[in-house]
């Protein structure tokens, strides 16, 4: 992908190459792991904010303590599946997917 900066184009998938590694390499695996993990973060501190809750009463609501949401929502751990459902349903969030095969 190009952007254009100043009459110029730059190649986007160059730079994240050379920064993360390419394709397919643990490099670029890790780095497109940790961006996951930070995007999901951002999704519950979003809604946790628009519910105007705290992180300490997130956590209460989930049988949890604050640490863990901390971490969450700053990437620093990825909650499972089962857990992320139960977070977005005590922020009263809907969760909806599909899926492809």
């Amino acid at each position: 992908m190009e952007v254009k900066t100043n009459d110029e184009l730059f190649d986007v998938s160059a730079l994240i190459d050379e920064r993360f590694g390419k394709r397919g390499t643990p490099e670029r695996a890790e780095a497109e792991e940790k961006a996951y993990a930070f995007y999901t973060g951002q999704i519950i501190e979003d809604a946790r904010k628009k519910a105007k809750i705290s992180q300490a009463e997130l956590a209460r609501r989930i049988g949890s303590d604050r640490s863990y949401i901390s971490r969450v929502e700053s990437g620093q751990t990825e909650p499972k599946v089962s857990t992320f459902y139960r977070i977005m349903n005590a922020l009263g969030c809907r969760i909806e997917f599909s899926m492809n095969l």
